[in-house]
């Protein structure tokens, strides 16, 4: 979201802390737009300057003939590639772009170039890129203006498979490309629909497994034919929607592997033989595989289950598929992902973001079971050894059913009953997991509040059945669901439900406009994050790639009786009941919830005359990626939650 107001927030923090005195404010910089804010104390960027100050670095890829990885991390002001030779070395920056970098993989043969993706001011519509690395050179793979997502390699690493939206910009059709020569690009495969996307490629490198993505719930596999484009559907359709995530061909070719939901509430990675279409599960644990990966030489699998939103790591031999034993190494508690084999298939690569150190690569040395740390993330630093780490929390919910949540509680240097942050998080297919709280560590460690990240019925995680409860017509469900909170906080002895704000991006501001206006006497204030402030005019104006893949979700607006509910309930037809101050935080550029959704409640709730204030950046999308404006909106919300949540 952005605000009208912004600031060159590295400027600021070069002025000399004695001009930073009494009276001295932040002025936003040039593309931040800043409507209804009072001036914003200099002195609270001096305070939690340190808070903004973290790097994080995800693990992209491995290099492919030397022992170095390619990483994900910002040193200015978005992120860039760096390369990594040696655990806790010098990261060594690759790519200077104006705009973040969104990922990058190497050329898999000799590693001579990458293939990289970026878009513009954060609207989304990726395109494809070589980057010599000898060069500097970077070369437009892809038409400039569509939205291009890669998926994989050939074998030989001659061919990039992706999906494109440039035919009509709906649907994502396949495509194939030597990056070495742009004009080999040519499509595969016609579809229907935004939610395809390329997997993996055949061993022989004639066939292509590819996704067809309808919802969280629903999805298919199909195996095309590189030369002729001809498709087949490897997972039929059944009564009950089925889904699969990933996919990845045996090393002999005859088999796919993937995770699904197929005859169990939870998915499971398994087995597709393709020859039968027979499906046969590898795991039965009562928790999600959320992620696996393939070892090149198809000897092992690597696989993360989700267990109550901690991740855990597993190793199992593809030959009689039993598993290994668990690394010697503790791994950290939070969630683990990006996992990634080095070609050699010795050691494996992944990430880690926890409660007390943002994302970092990490590398399990399979042979010994040893876990080395490779990067080692900035916490500005701030000391968060003696934070304490999250707690899982539950509450019976307004149909019985139970509810989890994850709770950070401030330092014990703080007494009495403390304010509480409610932050919900988006989708809504997500969970809210024991990660890093980055900037949000200001308010639990200088403030005192407590922060709350509830996981209502919607959420995954907890089994396909949970995921679905909020479809449609059910969507009151949720709001309830938080109401149902409101009375655990209030139970809580430590927690002051006197002094509750909520707040969330995406869905999660969506979630948070409602609950501003459906139990707007239980809270003090809230903020809203690019979030949703009517169903029906979002779903009108959303990227149409993605308007189906939504309908499914929320409702198909044109069905009279869902648009009837959609505008009985939305935040934006009940705005009159939004009785306490409202921070709306939007990006001009924002490709899934359009701006109007934002200056629309902004608009409507000011009727009331209740503070709102609103804050737009003219360069960002989704949410603020530039450091100058995520710091700028970071310090506003600060001297928001000083004004409305704990001086109340």
């Amino acid at each position: 979201m952005r605000l009208s107001v912004c600031i060159a927030i590295a400027t600021v923090l070069l002025v000399p802390s004695t001009l930073l005195g009494q009276g001295a404010t932040l002025t936003p910089n040039e593309n931040l737009v800043a409507d209804g804010l009072p001036p914003v104390p200099a002195s609270i960027a001096e305070a939690a300057a340190p808070y903004t100050e973290y790097r994080s670095a995800s693990l992209w890829d491995w290099h492919p003939t030397r022992h170095e990885m390619l990483i994900g991390t910002r040193f200015a002001d978005v992120v860039q590639a760096h390369a990594l030779s040696i655990a806790g070395g010098a990261r060594r920056q690759l790519t200077f772009f104006a705009e973040r970098v969104w990922g990058a993989t190497y050329e898999p043969n000799d590693g001579r170039y990458l293939v990289i993706g970026r878009d513009l001011g954060g609207n989304e519509f990726t395109q494809l890129y070589r980057f010599d690395l000898a060069s500097g050179k970077t070369t437009l793979l892809t038409d400039g203006k569509s939205q291009n997502i890669w998926g994989a390699w050939s074998r030989t690493g001659s061919r990039l498979a992706y999906t494109s939206s440039r035919r009509n910009g709906t649907d994502k059709d396949l495509f194939v490309v030597d990056p070495s020569d742009p004009k080999s690009d040519r499509m595969v495969l016609q579809v229907s629909g935004g939610g395809w996307s390329a997997l993996d490629w055949s061993p022989d490198g004639k066939s292509l497994l590819a996704a067809e993505g309808i919802s969280v719930n629903e999805s298919y596999l199909w195996l095309v034919t590189v030369a002729t484009g001809e498709k087949t559907l490897l997972t039929p359709k059944g009564a009950d929607p089925v889904a699969y995530e990933g996919g990845a061909f045996s090393a002999d070719g005859r088999g796919v592997y993937t995770v699904t939901d197929l005859g169990s509430e939870f998915a499971r990675l398994s087995y597709l033989d393709l020859a039968t279409k027979r499906v046969t599960p590898l795991t039965h644990a009562s928790w999600e595989v959320e992620e696996f990966a393939l070892s090149r030489d198809g000897r092992t699998l690597a696989f993360v289950t989700n267990e109550d939103g901690v991740g855990k790591l597993h190793l199992m031999t593809t030959r009689d598929r039993r598993e290994m034993r668990p690394p010697k190494t503790k791994i950290p508690v939070g969630v683990i992902g990006a996992l990634s084999w080095h070609p050699d298939g010795r050691v494996l690569g992944f990430t880690i973001n926890s409660a007390r150190a943002p994302s970092d690569a990490y590398v399990l040395d399979v042979a010994s079971g040893t876990v080395t740390r490779w990067t080692f993330s900035e916490t500005g630093g701030v000391d968060l050894s003696a934070m304490p780490e999250p707690e899982l929390v539950r509450w019976k919910s307004w149909d019985g059913r139970m509810i989890s949540g994850f709770l950070y509680r401030p330092p014990a240097r703080f007494s009495g009953k403390r304010p509480v942050i409610v932050n919900i998080h988006g989708g809504p297919e997500g969970q809210s997991r024991p990660t890093f709280l980055g900037r949000n560590n200001y308010f639990v460690n200088e403030l005192g509040i407590a922060i709350l990240y509830p996981n209502v019925r919607g959420s995954t995680g907890y089994g396909k059945e949970f995921v679905k409860l909020d479809n449609g017509l059910l969507r009151e469900g949720t709001y309830k669901d938080i109401n149902a909170l409101f009375d655990w906080i209030a139970a809580e002895p430590s927690l002051d439900a006197g002094h509750v704000m909520v707040t969330g991006g995406s869905y999660g501001g969506h979630m948070t406009l409602a609950v501003a206006t459906y139990y707007s006497d239980r809270i003090c204030c809230s903020v809203d994050v690019v979030g949703i402030s009517n169903l029906v005019t979002f779903l009108e104006h959303t990227e149409s790639y993605r308007r189906d893949l939504r309908r499914v979700e929320y409702g198909d607006e044109r069905d009279s009786t869902i648009r009837a509910f959609m505008e009985r309930t939305a935040p934006l037809n009940n705005a009159q009941k939004i009785t306490k101050p409202l921070f709306v935080v939007q990006g001009l550029n924002d490709p899934r919830v359009p701006h109007t959704e934002a200056e629309q409640i902004v608009a409507a709730a000011r009727k009331n005359g209740v503070p709102v204030w609103f804050l737009m950046a003219k360069n960002e999308g989704h949410g603020f990626a530039r450091k100058g404006n995520a710091d700028f909106q970071f310090y506003a919300t600060i001297e928001f939650v000083r004004e409305f949540l704990v001086s109340k």
